[in-house]
């Protein structure tokens, strides 16, 4: 996410802190590094200008406290300014109370605007609401087609129109009376995009928007179109006083530009993001824990959100317990963890929330996202017994196990001796006899090495 422009700021940051002296001098010679990363990432030139105002001001009018750096003081300065450049604080989702909250989504063609609908409507059932979807983008038979594929996805109810002939607001409403005989509490209705914003569009949005009352009005923009993304808020919030923003694509080549911009230019807070291709791949908006990101500081605390949210807790437990319990593991307690692992998302967007990962050190971990599915595929060409017993693995049963997963004998040994350190690895920190030795949990053991 924002790789570029993330490395840029680190540069700048570790020069930064390191400063022992805060003068007008050293105060402008950051000020300038700054300037040019935030504008070589198309970030909005006004509020550039405004930022570095609102730095300079802070840095070279505040006394610098003893416990910090001068340096360090500066940090915290363009922390706290970024991240009131983003919105301050994260912005809740508005439910009518006792009642059907509707929530409209609108967009251009090709900003993930029917995707983003199906993810909202995955992450509202995992919050135990009970969500439909509607189909209104009539004028895009895919767009139908691909939202009832991902309300069956889902399992999720999904309002699809007899007749596409009928006006819009015929169609939403008949879709609010659906949802209220069901007994269902949230309505997500997916509108129609158009290549270009266009007079017949928007009308016919406005209309829709009278004839439902939505307590969100929710603009879903591609995070990948910089200052387009920020022309397009203003446009579609001129016409219906947008309550939220939605940026997808934050997981692709994004410079950053939108994301920096588009609440100091609209004031319409950005309320999620989109971070991948999954359903599950919608987050909260947290404009402090975004900066954190930007600057090298790591998320921890959406790391630990995304395990609570994803981790079978059931499983982790019957592993733990195996562990402490039998003082051993095997390869099918191994094949469990890999998944746990995989379910917190790409390796990489896991380190990425680790304080002090820098997208340098990610370059070169070389970390390829398909190495879990061969580790699995190894482990499945194992027969039962041999994964309870790794021991009875010889030569000639790698061999079989090669083959049978498509790998070489080479893969299938370096996983064997990866699952050996392991265990090895686990006795020492005193983990199969209850106690905790020394050493971090983790340290030494990479499932992707080479």
């Amino acid at each position: 996410m924002f790789d570029e422009l993330s490395e840029k700021l680190e540069s700048v940051i570790k020069r930064i802190s390191g400063r022992v002296v805060l003068n007008e001098q050293t105060v402008a010679e950051s000020l300038r590094e700054i300037r040019r990363v935030l504008l070589e990432a198309d970030v909005n030139y006004g509020l550039v200008q405004d930022f570095l105002k609102a730095v300079e001001e802070k840095a070279t009018g505040r006394e610098v406290i003893k416990s910090v750096s001068p340096g360090q003081m500066m940090v915290k300065i363009v922390y706290d300014e970024l991240t009131g450049m983003l919105g301050g604080s994260s912005r809740p989702l508005i439910y009518a109370a006792g009642q059907l909250s509707v929530f409209m989504l609108c967009g251009l063609q090709g900003s993930g605007k029917t995707t983003t609908a199906g993810k909202l409507a995955r992450r509202l059932k995992a919050e135990g609401r009970k969500p439909m979807l509607v189909a209104a983008d009539i004028y895009r038979p895919a767009a139908i087609e691909q939202l009832a594929t991902l309300g069956a996805q889902l399992e999720v109810p999904t309002f699809v129109p007899r007749d596409t002939g009928r006006p819009v607001t015929g169609i939403t409403a008949d879709a609010l009376m659906e949802a209220a005989s069901q007994g269902l509490d949230t309505v997500l209705i997916d509108t129609a995009g158009r290549l270009q914003i266009d007079r017949e569009m928007m009308e016919e949005l406005v209309e829709v928007k009278k004839a439902v009352s939505p307590q969100e009005v929710l603009l879903v923009v591609d995070g990948m179109t910089g200052q387009e993304a920020v022309s397009i808020a203003e446009a579609f919030h001129r016409e219906l006083e947008l309550t939220g923003l939605v940026l997808t694509k934050l997981d692709g080549d994004a410079r950053g530009g939108a994301a920096l911009s588009i609440f100091g230019v609209t004031g319409v807070p950005i309320k999620l993001i989109g971070v991948g291709e999954g359903l599950d791949a919608l987050e909260t908006f947290h404009p402090d824990r975004m900066v954190s990101r930007l600057l090298q500081m790591g998320d921890i605390v959406s790391l630990v959100e995304r395990a609570e949210e994803r981790i079978d807790q059931e499983e982790a437990e019957r592993l733990e317990k195996k562990v402490l319990r039998h003082g051993d593991m095997d390869l099918e307690d191994f094949l469990s963890t890999l998944r746990q692992m995989q379910k917190l998302g790409s390796m990489e967007s896991v380190l990425r929330l680790i304080p002090g990962v820098s997208g340098k050190l990610l370059k070169g971990a070389n970390i390829e996202p398909k190495k879990f599915k061969r580790l699995e595929a190894i482990i499945l060409s194992m027969t039962p017994r041999e994964r309870a017993e790794p021991k009875l693995i010889n030569a000639s049963r790698r061999q079989r196990i090669a083959t049978g997963c498509g790998q070489s004998v080479q893969d299938v040994n370096q996983l064997l001796n990866q699952f050996a350190q392991m265990r090895k690895m686990m006795k020492q920190m005193g983990l199969f006899s209850g106690r905790r030795g020394p050493g971090i949990p983790g340290r030494g053991f990479n499932p992707f090495a080479n």
